[in-house]
């Protein structure tokens, strides 16, 4: 079986790859850098392509019997997804996994949802047998946070007090390789959670114990976060993080009891803890 990884160079799209490979499933990752290209591990197939242009996806989905999507964030995300579910629907893609988002249908307001909307709906028309994956928000995405949390002993990302059902991508990834390479998960939609209620105070707290150093939660001022955030990232993806962390501190985000079982049995293992993934990456940090 050869499978395509639409977004192969991501946090998540990288996981998915190797995932596929340790299953002995050949792999082939689009992307739209020919330096990335010309770096993928060996075993690896590459194909330079970019989702802003559709005619470049053509030969990205030839001879493929599944495809992973990630879709990047941008402004132009819906019009990318489409235009590669179409694509992987007129190279004759049989199997189809989207990497959606948590909390797509009962949060159409938050615009970081809502571009993922249309997409999951071309996805259940295209006539492919699919999945969709819902995660929270991921555990890796504290790697960027690694100069706050050493250096100033400050967690940063606004998570709020009520909870949040963090998630480890390597979950993300066994998830979507098991979709697409075993039955019974055809028309299927999974949420997919870690099986903390983690809130901003909870997440100093795991960094303090396994830093060993003092860490505290920057708290949910938004305006704060905002004006810090302007600092790296463009305008628009500030204000729809803002709208999104918004709602994490007024209601939380915390995946039901049923939404983990199905994740677990997905999966076929236990969910990662914050905790573990806390401890793994202490040890560097810390040296």
């Amino acid at each position: 079986m050869r499978f395509v990884v639409v977004g192969g160079t991501g946090t998540v799209g990288s996981r998915v790859a190797q995932a596929l490979r340790d299953r002995g499933a050949a792999v082939r990752v689009l992307t739209r850098s020919p330096e990335k290209a010309r770096a993928m591990p060996a075993g690896v197939e590459a194909v330079v392509a970019d989702l802003r242009q559709p005619s470049t996806l053509v030969a990205a989905f030839a001879g493929a019997s599944g495809a992973f999507m990630a879709t990047p964030l941008s402004p132009t995300e819906t019009q990318e997804g489409l235009a590669a579910v179409a694509a992987a629907a007129a190279g004759g893609v049989e199997r189809f996994v989207y990497m959606s988002a948590a909390g797509i249908d009962a949060y159409p307001h938050i615009p970081h949802f809502a571009s993922k909307a249309p997409i999951e709906q071309a996805v259940r028309a295209a006539g492919m047998r699919y999945t969709l994956l819902r995660p929270n928000d991921f555990f890796q995405n504290d790697l960027r946070y690694q100069s706050p949390i050493v250096q100033h002993g400050l967690y940063p990302q606004p998570v709020g007090a009520v909870g949040v059902s963090r998630v480890d991508v390597r979950d993300i990834a066994d998830a979507a390789a098991t979709a697409l390479t075993e039955r019974g998960h055809e028309g299927r939609t999974y949420t997919l959670g870690g099986p903390d209620e983690l809130t901003g105070d909870e997440i100093a707290r795991v960094y303090r114990r396994h830093l060993r150093q003092p860490v505290r939660y920057a708290g949910d001022d938004l305006d704060a976060w905002s004006a810090q955030a302007r600092t790296a990232l463009p305008e628009w993806l500030v204000e729809n993080l803002r709208i999104m962390y918004e709602h994490m501190c007024k209601h939380g985000m915390l995946a039901t009891d049923a939404e983990l079982a199905a994740a677990r049995r997905l999966i076929g293992h236990g969910l990662r803890t914050f905790e573990e993934f806390v401890a793994e990456v202490a040890s560097g940090w810390r040296s």
